[in-house]
């Protein structure tokens, strides 16, 4: 976000209403993208779980506790992003009580959002 601020510089609040129209689509289907990926490896880890447990072999603990912790950081991260894309598409634009010094703060935090939710979905699949 800091490299972001140096190149585009200090945004002002007309400024970053335009750039909130403009990038609002594409956090939108950010947002959709890592609800699907999110849910996809939650419906494969429940068919590995079904699939471990009618297997002949015996499996380590080691293996349910990682499935486990996947799991658990999977359904933080859609929580996380079902939050994110909600509080996004209120119509803010559309209000006249918010102020213009409001939509740089909301500007910088929806692009703090949404490298925290790539970077959470680029790290559970890495952790798969």
């Amino acid at each position: 976000m800091g490299s972001g601020t140096f190149i585009l510089g200090q945004v002002s609040g007309y400024k970053a209403m335009e750039l909130l129209k403009n990038s609002m689509s594409r956090i939108n289907m950010l947002c959709n993208t890592v609800i699907l990926g999110s849910t996809t490896i939650l419906a494969l880890m429940l068919t590995l779980l079904g699939l471990s447990r009618s297997s002949e072999s015996r499996l380590k603990d080691r293996h349910y506790k990682d499935v486990l912790m996947i799991a658990k950081s999977d359904t933080i991260l859609i929580i996380v992003t079902v939050i994110t894309f909600l509080m996004l598409n209120l119509p803010i634009s559309e209000s006249k009580e918010v102020g213009s010094n409001w939509y740089q703060t909301i500007y910088y935090a929806s692009l703090g959002m949404a490298s925290l939710l790539g970077g959470g979905f680029i790290a559970e699949v890495m952790n798969l």
